[in-house]
C-alpha cells in the first residue's frame, strides 16, 4: 500500500501505519493546498488547533509533492513549537518525547516531504516501531475504493467518511471541559498515553 506523506498525520493514518511491514510514500503525487501535507490539527487550551507549514511552490502550475519547499520567511517551526508547549507541557508523556522532537523544529529542512518523513520515522520509533520507510520511484497512481488516501483528507469528517476507523477514546489534556477530540494528530495521543499509544492505534482499524 502507498500513503502519502502527511505532517505529524492523524490517528486514522497512523493506525494504518503500524499495520505495515514497510511503508511506502507517494512523492510524485501533485501538491494540493488544504490537506495533512502540510498541517495538522492538535488539541489547545480553547480546543481544536490547526498548525500549518507555509510552503514555496510554482505559480500557474502543478508541483509534484516532492519539490515543495518549506517557506521559512516567517518563524512557523518556532510557533508549531510554541503551541505544542502550550497544549502539551501538563500531558502525562510530553516530557518524555520533547526533546527527541524538538530537533525537528530546530533544522530547517529544505523540503516538506523530508520533513514529514523524519517526523514519522521518529513517532514510529518513539512506539518502539522498526517500520522500513520509503519514497515511490513512480507515481503510483489511485488504487481503487480501498485506497488509504480516500479516507485521510483534512476536508472530510473521519469519523464518518472512514469506515474502517473507529475512533478509540482516550485521555486528552483537556477533556474535562472540551470532551474527547476525535482523529487529531499522532502527537496528541503520543503525548496523552505514551506506550500505550501503539495499542490505541491497533484497536481503531476493523479487521
Amino acid at each position: 500500500m502507498v500513503y502519502p506523506a502527511l505532517y505529524n498525520g492523524p490517528v486514522n493514518y497512523f493506525a494504518r501505519l503500524v499495520r505495515e511491514k514497510e511503508i511506502v510514500l507517494e512523492q510524485f503525487d501533485h501538491y494540493t493546498k488544504q490537506t495533512y501535507r502540510n498541517r495538522c490539527r492538535i488539541v489547545g487550551p480553547n480546543g481544536l488547533l490547526t498548525l500549518s507549514i507555509p510552503v514555496k511552490r510554482r505559480r500557474g502550475g502543478k508541483t509534484l509533492h516532492r519539490d515543495i519547499r518549506i517557506d521559512y520567511d516567517t518563524p512557523w517551526n518556532k510557533v508549531h513549537w510554541r503551541s505544542l508547549v502550550a497544549s502539551y507541557a501538563s500531558s502525562p508523556f510530553f516530557e518524555y518525547f520533547m526533546d527527541d522532537l524538538a530537533v525537528y523544529y530546530e533544522r530547517n529542512f529544505e523540503f516538506l516531504l523530508d520533513l514529514n518523513r523524519n517526523l514519522m520515522e521518529n513517532i514510529l520509533q518513539q512506539m518502539n516501531l522498526e517500520i522500513p520507510v520509503k519514497l515511490t520511484n513512480r507515481f503510483s497512481g489511485f488504487k481503487g475504493e480501498n485506497d488509504p488516501q480516500i479516507y485521510i483528507s483534512s476536508k472530510i469528517d473521519q469519523a464518518v467518511a472512514d469506515p474502517g476507523f473507529t475512533p478509540v477514546e482516550y485521555l486528552q489534556v483537556f477533556s474535562d471541559r472540551l470532551g474527547f477530540q476525535s482523529n487529531t494528530s499522532v502527537l496528541d495521543l503520543l503525548f496523552n498515553e505514551g506506550p500505550s499509544a501503539l495499542s490505541v492505534l491497533q484497536e481503531c482499524i476493523k479487521t
